[in-house]
Formats: C-alpha cells, sequence, structure tokens
C-alpha cells in the first residue's frame, strides 16, 4: 500500500509540473503571438486593400487587428554585427500583443518613418551592445533592396539609423531573433505599397471562439492564405511538450508497476497463509468465484488506500508549492525562480484508472490461484 501510495503521489506531482511549465510557455508564446494570423501561403508579402480588410473586419468576435511587414535585416553598431527579424508594426500591435509588458530597459517607442526606432530582444541587443539609455548609441539597420537586379552590387541592401528605443525579454527563441520598429518605416525601406504586409495579427473577444473565427476568415479571404491559430504557429513546440508529458506518465508507470508485483507477492504470501480457511469456506460451499472476489477485493483495498493517500499528498505537495514557492529553480536565469505547479483533474483521474487497472492485473493473478487450488485440512 505505501509503495503504491509513493507511486501515485510522484505521478501526480510530476504529471502537476509538467502541466505548469507549458502553462507557462503557453502563456510566453500567447503573449506573443497572437489569436490568429493572416499571412500568404507562398509569397512573401501580399496586398490587403480596403474592401480585402472590411471582408475581415466583418467576421463577428474580432477585437484588433494589426498589420505587419517583417523581413530579414543586418543590425550593426560599429564592429559589432547581427541579423535580426525585424518587424514593422502599427500603433494596433498593442491590441493584439502583450510585448509592452516585457520590456526591461527604456521604453516602448516605434519612431517614425524619418525617425525609427527599435524594440529588440535583450540577445540582439547584447550582440551589438544596443543601449536606449545612450544617445550615442544609434545602429545601422541594413534591408534587402528589393528593386535590386544584382544581388552582389553596391545597392544590393538599403541602409538607415536607428535609435534603440527599448530591450525586452520574454524568452530565448524570441530575444534572440526579433527587433520591432514601425511599419511605415519597414514599407519605405522594403518598397512596399501602402497596402502591401506579409502579415495581418487578430486579437479575437472570446478565446474559446478562436476556432470558429479562423474558419470564418478562411472561408472568406479562400486558400491563397495561411490562417493559423497561436497553437498552429507553434504546433511542432506544443506537441514536443505533449509527447514529453505522455513519456513521462508511461515511465513513472512502471514505479506503479513495481509496486504491484510487492501486491501479487503479499497477496500470494497471503493465499498460502489462509489455505485452511479456503478449505473450510469451500467444504462450506463457497463458490469458486466467492474465493475469488475475496482476494480480489483484498487487492483493490490495498491499491485503492495506497491511490487515495498518494493522491491526498500530491495534492497537499502541490497546494503547498502553488502557495509558498517551496521548491526553486536553481540557476537565477529563468523567468520564474520556483517550479511551476498546475493540478488538472484530468490527471487524477487518469492516475486513478491507472491504479485501478494495476490492481486488477495485481490482485486476479493470486485471487485466481486461490480460486482453483485444491485444498486439504489434513495438509
Amino acid at each position: 500500500m505505501i509503495a503504491i501510495m509513493v507511486s501515485t503521489a510522484a505521478l501526480i506531482i510530476v504529471l502537476s509540473v509538467f502541466n505548469g511549465f507549458e502553462s507557462l510557455v503557453k502563456n510566453l508564446y500567447g503573449d506573443f503571438y497572437a489569436d490568429i494570423n493572416i499571412a500568404p501561403k507562398e509569397k512573401k508579402f501580399f496586398t490587403a486593400d480596403e474592401a480585402f480588410v472590411k471582408k475581415i473586419q466583418a467576421v463577428d468576435g474580432i477585437k484588433a487587428m494589426s498589420f505587419i511587414a517583417e523581413e530579414k535585416a543586418v543590425l550593426v553598431n560599429g564592429d559589432y554585427k547581427t541579423i535580426v527579424t525585424l518587424r514593422g508594426v502599427d500603433k494596433n500591435y498593442n491590441a493584439v500583443n502583450k510585448l509592452s509588458n516585457y520590456i526591461t530597459d527604456g521604453k516602448y517607442d516605434l519612431g517614425t518613418t524619418d525617425a525609427p526606432a527599435i524594440v529588440a530582444g535583450s540577445g540582439i541587443a547584447n550582440a551589438v551592445g544596443a543601449d536606449p539609455s545612450s544617445p550615442l548609441s544609434d545602429l545601422m539597420i541594413y534591408l534587402p533592396n528589393r528593386k535590386a537586379k544584382n544581388f552582389n552590387s553596391a545597392d544590393a541592401m538599403h541602409s538607415f539609423q536607428v535609435k534603440p528605443a527599448a530591450i525586452f525579454s520574454v524568452q530565448q527563441d524570441f530575444d534572440d531573433k526579433y527587433g520591432f520598429t514601425n511599419l511605415a518605416f519597414m514599407q519605405y525601406m522594403l518598397d512596399l505599397n501602402v497596402d502591401e504586409y506579409s502579415g495581418i495579427d487578430i486579437a479575437v473577444k472570446d478565446p474559446d471562439d478562436v476556432s470558429s473565427i479562423q474558419k470564418q476568415i478562411q472561408k472568406i479571404i479562400g486558400d491563397n492564405y495561411l490562417v493559423q491559430t497561436s497553437y498552429e504557429q507553434n504546433q511542432s513546440l506544443f506537441t514536443i511538450m505533449q509527447i514529453e508529458k505522455w513519456v513521462i506518465y508511461g515511465i513513472l508507470s512502471l514505479i506503479l508497476l513495481v509496486a504491484a508485483f510487492n501486491m501479487i507477492g503479499a497477496l500470494t504470501m497471503l493465499v498460502m497463509e489462509k489455505e485452511k480457511d479456503i478449505a473450510v469456506l469451500k467444504a462450506m460451499g463457497a463458490s469458486e468465484k466467492r474465493i475469488q472476489n475475496i482476494f480480489l477485493s483484498e487487492g483493490f483495498l490495498l491499491a485503492g488506500f495506497g491511490g487515495i493517500l498518494g493522491m491526498g499528498i500530491a495534492f497537499i505537495v502541490c497546494w503547498l508549492q502553488l502557495k509558498f514557492k517551496l521548491i526553486k529553480l536553481q540557476g537565477g536565469t529563468f523567468i520564474i525562480d520556483y517550479y511551476p505547479v498546475k493540478m488538472v483533474a484530468q490527471d487524477f483521474v487518469l492516475v486513478s484508472l491507472t491504479v485501478l487497472i494495476i490492481a486488477v492485473i495485481a490482485s486476479w493473478l493470486p485471487a485466481k490461484k486461490a480460486a482453483d487450488q485444491f485444498y486439504s485440512l489434513k495438509s
């Protein structure tokens, strides 16, 4: 019973920690990626004229829209240079994205077409030594000239001086990759028309309606565009996280199987100790099924009490971690300094069914032996 209790508690606690990390990552990615993103399926840029935009705005449930022009660029500060994915965004970007909540230095300001500013990820800022507080830390940005006939010529790149306005820190994948500036400046540098974009980000009023709104938009604008939810934009990441969780569940379930071997041994010993009692019961008319049910019930009691105690211990441990942050993360470089925990009812149901199945398997073998074996009171 103790073995089952410890195994059950371990399984619930580890699954809850995985849920905590998964929820943390989803929140981070959800803050960076919009509820829905529209992008061209084949080309890098597309035209979204007034009629196209009105079709999308007519869909019920849309809270805000933001237009984006994105391209890889080279960011230079003296001898320091790095590649950055520069994203030009409009004034509505804060309505579909929570980037401004993650500013660690400086002030969220994207500048203007003539005086552009850049909000860079902490990794990008470190690579070129960008300092928003220094008036002498202006950077040079180089973007490809889309009209250049020879990309090896001197006019293959457009350049412009930009001022570092702020530094953000969300997650390393974003911090080492992205920089943000104003949309008009990006359109000017890339020789785009005012209605040409690389994507449209959309925020919805009710998160539960994301899938429905996605389908409506896809139907309206056709199959030449990708309409993806925030989950689909990072599907590989979330799929890997789910696989990791199920792998851990399988590994920890092996501990329960080890506990089941202990229970098989205990019940087998009990059968051997109660041979004469079994013989008496059979002599009094007890059927084999009745004898078998006695030992099955014994197994269920052991597994049931062990499982309930284990889930109770797991609940208390997880509650204490949520309340007091008792177990800390080492290193000091994480967004949080403690192990995140999220208890989910489905995990308790899953573990309960796992314990029940293992209890049936572990109890059935000795119970079957007790029912089938011939016992004699003279032995």
